[in-house]
């Protein structure tokens, strides 16, 4: 379990840096939103199969070990969300975006009041913003997993 979820935040965390270094040592800008959509593509599968890991060995667990799944426990909630924001992620907002950059051409080279580049400059806010909420619900559901194990101490 801590360790799916763990794989996930870590990617999580990590992605940021590999935007900002893929924007800095990257001349063409054009291609390094190509190579950061590409890497935001793999961490949404990786989440994905995280969380599908994360659930599934968590309520076998509380099955094997209580007798009951737990179903709607507060951490299987936010890792149910977690998958629902990052599906939206993957199949709403990255499409739209890979649409409106394949129909513009270089994002840079259109003026910023071009509706079409306006639309994906909305889409790459909201984007961040599902991406944050991913990581915030993802460390709340950390720290309630790590805490439903841990040892009382004496």
């Amino acid at each position: 379990m801590l360790l799916s979820l763990i794989v996930w935040l870590g990617g999580l965390m990590f992605f940021p840096v590999v935007a900002a270094t893929t924007f800095s040592v990257v001349s063409n800008r054009h291609m390094a939103g190509m190579v950061v959509g590409r890497s935001l593509v793999t961490l949404h599968w990786m989440g994905l199969v995280s969380g599908i890991v994360f659930l599934a060995s968590s309520l076998l667990y509380g099955k094997l070990s209580g007798g009951t799944a737990q179903l709607f426990s507060a951490r299987h909630v936010l890792i149910v969300l977690m998958l629902a924001l990052t599906l939206i992620s993957q199949f709403g907002i990255i499409p739209r975006m890979d649409t409106l950059r394949a129909s513009i051409g270089e994002i840079d080279s259109v003026p910023p009041d071009n509706p079409a580049r306006m639309q994906f400059d909305a889409l790459h806010v909201w984007s961040t913003r599902v991406e944050s909420g991913v990581i915030l619900l993802g460390l709340v559901a950390a720290y309630l997993t790590a805490s439903a194990f841990a040892v009382p101490r004496l």
